[in-house]
This record gives C-alpha cells, structure tokens and sequence, in this order.
C-alpha cells in the first residue's frame, strides 16, 4: 500500500502508524519530498518497507512496489510453514507420548505376569504382591505423592520379592523352621532382585524399592543396613503396607489377625521398623480403605494393573 503516497515528514510517520496498525500485513512504501535521514529512519523503524524520495522515476516506484508484495508473499510463506510445522511437531509429540504410554502398559502386563508366576512358586503369599502394591498406592497418595512417582513406587512394591525366584525351593517352600545357612540364602532375595532389574532402564528407580524393601528405619534391616531417610521412600512406604498383609492374612500356622492389631504393631514399631511420620500418615487414613482394598483385590486378582495408581483409597 502506498501511504497517500504524498506523505510529508512526521505528519507522514503518524499516518505510517495509523496504516499498521489497521492493515499490519500490507507492505508500506512511504513517499515523501522531506529530504531528512531521521525522517527516513524512523519511518523504517515504524515499519515502512521503503522510503522513496521525489521526484522519482516510474519505474522505480513500480520496482519498490513489486519487492515489497514479493517481500509479503514470502513473510506469509513463512508464517504458513511455521503454524505447520507447529501443528505438525505437536501431532508428532501426541504420537510419541500415546506410543510410550502403551509400551510403558506392555511392560507393567510383562511384571503382572512375573508377579503371579512368583505368587504360583509361593502359594503361601498367593495375592501378596497385589495387595501389598495397592495398600502402598493408598498410602503414597494419601502424602500427596505426585502420581509419575507413585507409578514407580508401585513397581517396586510389586516386584519386591523378585529375587525369590532364584531361591532354590527347597528353601523357599519349606514348610518348617529355615537353618542358619537357608536364613542367610533367603536373605539374598532383596540383592538378587535388585540385579535382575537394575539394567531395564525403566525399572532402576524401582530396583532400589526391591534392594532395600527389608531395611528397617534404625538401620537393623538388611541387606545394607540403611538407616531413615537413607532408605527409598517407596521402600519406607511398602514396609507399612507389607507387614499390613501379613499380619492380617492366614498363615499355615496361624490365623490372620484383625485390622486393629495390625495397626496397634505398626504403631508400636514406629521409629524402629517404620518411617514414624508415615506411621503417622497411615494410622489417620480411614480404616474401610483396607478392607476394600483386599476385598477388590482377592475377588479379581488378574485385573489389577500394576500402573493403577488411581485405585480406590476411600478419599
């Protein structure tokens, strides 16, 4: 667009503005007789695309004119490219991230299946794994534990005992008291399962849960004898959750016992077996959560996702 095409000095400029702002992607082409750099200049600055001074030849005036519409053509060129490629690297993301949510479901379908197979070498602890995970799930969301987190710590709960699978079974289902040396064996699970995880990098932060799940908060636990918050917070949660199932599930030699007594045991460990501030975390959470919790759980064992950290906790 030509600004009248006889604008003169900054009269002009201000009527250089007024054509920006209501036509912000026409070229301006300001054509004046003022015969002052500054005025050139800050017509420019404004946004002009030329400065013609007259007179002037009509041809020059046509040329100023074609490279400015082509200066246009090429701007709005540019402008279309990049919305596209914007739209076009946001479809790409949307692709990659659906890709890795359904490769990261593969893989946690890959640990169910390794958790019911140890559960059927254990026939003991049938159901433990999932149970275990999902009272660990409640606790972690009941401290506001961010849920990418609580995707890891449920892994490692999950897969805690892992190691077991490479306990010889003369060991692991032996029906009476362990020797000594079959305790000390048994007692390599936690290392064990720390190895067979620790090169899938998708499971590293989860193989720390697994290494340390028998630590004890005053550091008399194994097999490093870590002490407070030296040991994993997921392993300081599952810790709760673990001996929440097995006190309250039948043993061969003995009847499982009810939810009071359990949380009365937690109680009086705190400090010693137990993180005391999620002690106190667990003690305040609702006491219907649990039972739902193993209710749901037993009455569906294969359809409990290892990624579910929105299960039901009763809040």
């Amino acid at each position: 667009m030509l600004s009248d095409l006889m604008m003169a000095g900054m009269d002009g400029i201000g009527l250089l503005e007024k054509t920006k702002e209501r036509y912000p992607d026409m070229p301006v082409v300001m054509v004046t007789a003022v015969h002052d750099i500054s005025v050139a200049l800050t017509a420019i600055r404004n946004g002009a695309y030329d400065y013609l001074l007259k007179p002037f030849e009509r041809e020059a005036l046509l040329n100023t004119v074609r490279r400015a519409l082509e200066n246009r053509r090429l701007k709005l060129e540019n402008r279309a490219y990049q919305t596209n490629l914007e739209a076009l690297v946001a479809q790409r993301t949307e692709q990659w991230r659906l890709a890795l949510v359904n490769l990261e479901k593969s893989y946690d379908y890959t640990l169910e299946a390794l958790g019911d197979a140890l559960d059927m070498k254990d026939a003991e602890t049938e159901g433990h794994s999932r149970r275990v995970t999902a009272y660990t799930i409640a606790i972690a969301r009941a401290m506001g534990i961010p849920k990418e987190q609580i995707a890891v710590i449920a892994r490692g709960a999950f897969l805690h005992d892992i190691g077991k699978m490479a306990i010889p079974d003369e060991i692991l289902r032996k029906p009476g008291p362990l020797t000594p040396d079959q305790v000390a064996v048994m007692k390599e699970h936690s290392f064990r399962g720390y190895n067979m995880l620790k090169r899938i990098p998708f499971l590293q932060e989860a193989a720390e849960i697994v290494y340390s799940h028998q630590e004890k908060f005053d550091g008399s636990g194994y097999p490093r004898g870590l002490k407070g918050e030296e040991i994993p917070l997921g392993a300081r949660i599952f810790s709760i959750a673990d001996t929440l199932d097995a006190i309250r599930t039948d043993r061969p030699y003995r009847a499982g016992r009810p939810l009071s007594v359990a949380k009365e045991e937690i109680k009086v460990w705190a400090g010693r077996q137990f993180d005391p501030k999620i002690v106190e975390v667990f003690l305040a959470m609702p006491e219907n959560i649990w039972e739902d919790l193993r209710k749901e759980i037993d009455a569906s064992l294969h359809h409990f996702p290892v990624y579910a950290t929105g299960a039901k906790t009763g809040n």
